[in-house]
């Protein structure tokens, strides 16, 4: 299903860039573009992630290195 209409992103991939360490719109959109145009799509993005279940933030807080934007972009 396409979440961001304006950029032709679907719920597959916003799963897979918060597989990858995503864990924000922001961070989303980022990656994606998902979320900077209209902005309609923020809160079905915000749905998908979820809370908690974040990769980085778990890697972060077992004391691992967390993923940086770059790493992100590298992963895309």
């Amino acid at each position: 299903m396409f979440v961001c209409s304006c950029f032709g992103v679907t719920d597959q991939q916003i799963k897979e860039h918060a597989a990858a360490g995503a864990c924000t719109p922001r961070q989303i959109a980022s990656v994606s573009k998902a979320g900077t145009d209209c902005g309609s799509c923020v809160r079905t993005i915000q749905g998908l992630l979820g809370r908690g279940g974040c990769p980085r933030r778990t890697l972060a807080e077992q004391g691992g290195a967390a993923l940086t934007g770059a790493s992100l972009s590298e992963a895309a």
